[in-house]
């Protein structure tokens, strides 16, 4: 990549058009159904097992950290509350993003990247057949649908362990840590969690398949395609994230 400012807009320019042109593509016919469940199924099984291991520390380190604080404040019937808060609305979506970015992402991105060193996509186009349709669409859908199914996932593993180290290891009151629940987490707010993984199953996968289709350079532009497209996916991740909780925090009503 180059580290010119010119560059630098060029290949954001070009990583735009390729998002337009996938969520233009996406209502085309026939739809690709079978490479939709491969890839789906491909995204799930390497990242399941990591993110639910990862969501355990998290809300491990939320859940003793929170318990502390509200200890010190004497408001420890609140922990379960601002537990439950801080993973459905940050921890789940964050860590949800970065398993899919880190293991599904790469393996997009190498995928495509060897296709494309090997000439298999100057093929497809000398053909007729639109890799963006082809290759790129359901490798985005099937990114969107796991990230929005472990974020799920993330959100009882992380709640699950927050309850754990803060009633066993800090001796909360298991009813009080339950019943505050509802105290000042929403519904509205597992749905913004929902949509953030949604949109960043889609950020992922489409910084992985642009880094893919545009590598260069035989296996060693490909190597280095993934490890930009992590870099990259991390970063847009970072900044979507701050704007939707800020639009978010504006738009919905926080209860008191």
């Amino acid at each position: 990549m180059s580290l010119s400012p010119v560059g630098a807009l060029r290949h954001s320019g070009s990583l735009f058009a390729m998002a337009l042109d996938v969520f233009r593509t996406i209502p085309r016919r026939p739809f690709q159904v079978r490479e939709f469940i491969q890839q789906a199924w491909f995204i799930a099984s390497v990242t399941i097992l990591p993110t639910a291991l990862v969501s355990i520390p998290f809300g491990a380190v939320i859940a003793l950290q929170i318990g502390s604080l509200t200890r010190q404040l004497g408001a420890q019937s609140f922990s379960g509350a601002a537990s439950v808060l801080a993973v459905l609305r940050e921890a789940s979506p964050i860590v949800t993003a970065l398993l899919i970015a880190g293991a599904g992402g790469t393996a997009i991105c190498a995928d495509l990247g060897a296709r494309k060193i090997r000439d298999e996509i100057d093929a497809m186009q000398v053909l007729g057949i639109d890799p963006i349709h082809r290759l790129v669409v359901p490798r985005v859908l099937a990114s969107m649908l796991v990230a929005v199914l472990l974020n799920g996932l993330v959100s009882v593993v992380g709640v699950a362990g927050g309850y754990f180290f803060n009633v066993v290891l800090q001796n909360g009151t298991p009813g009080a840590y339950l019943a505050s629940f509802t105290t000042l987490a929403q519904l509205s707010d597992l749905w913004a969690a929902e949509i953030k993984a949604l949109v960043f199953g889609a950020i992922a996968a489409i910084v992985a398949s642009y880094k893919g289709l545009t590598a260069k350079g035989g296996p060693k532009g490909v190597g280095d395609a993934v490890n930009q497209s992590v870099v990259i996916t991390f970063m847009l991740l970072f900044v979507t994230n701050f704007v939707m909780t800020a639009v978010y925090f504006q738009v919905v009503p926080q209860r008191g």
